[in-house]
């Protein structure tokens, strides 16, 4: 499938409560994107992402996770057993996807085109683990991306500076 967005505010992901988490809608804001797992070693950053958001939606962020099963089977739950996992566990508020596929054929087309945008380490596309974090600008292209090691704390300073 060709993929001719020309900015991250062209896609709609399908949202963890079954309806459309529609990008347009955030058209101007800065996005940190992230795919997300329950049982990974770095699902304590939920407590990191929610931070972010809480303090810094206001002026202008929006963090939205996308839980992901092909790292280690470590989203292994539904839709529902996710939200109600991240709500209770880490009080997510922030928008969160339903379950999508970040690498291969059936990769999310928001997810083909954030690789596109910004290649890994040495010009590699792929999502390499759970984690992995793009950081997207008011005008719609990707900034930056990190590794899962990242924590979201450590890029408080980048996304201060886009919000300006």
């Amino acid at each position: 499938m060709e993929i001719t967005a020309t900015t991250c505010f062209d896609f709609t992901l399908p949202a963890i409560d079954g309806s459309a988490l529609d990008l347009s809608a955030y058209r101007g804001k800065v996005l940190l994107l992230v795919n997300v797992a329950s049982q990974c070693g770095y699902t304590p950053q939920y407590e990191g992402m929610e931070h972010l958001w809480r303090t810094l939606r206001d002026r202008g962020l929006v963090v939205i996770g996308s839980p992901c099963n092909q790292f280690g089977n470590q989203e292994p739950g539904t839709d529902r057993e996710i939200a109600s996992f991240c709500e209770t566990r880490y009080q997510v508020s922030f928008p969160m996807s339903a379950k999508v596929q970040v690498n291969g054929p059936d990769a999310h087309p928001l997810w083909q085109w954030l690789q596109r945008e910004k290649p890994g380490v040495l010009g590699t596309t792929a999502i390499k683990w759970n984690f992995t974090k793009f950081l997207v600008g008011r005008d719609g292209h990707v900034v930056d991306r990190y590794a899962p090691a990242m924590t979201p704390t450590a890029i408080t300073g980048k996304i201060e500076q886009l919000l300006g």
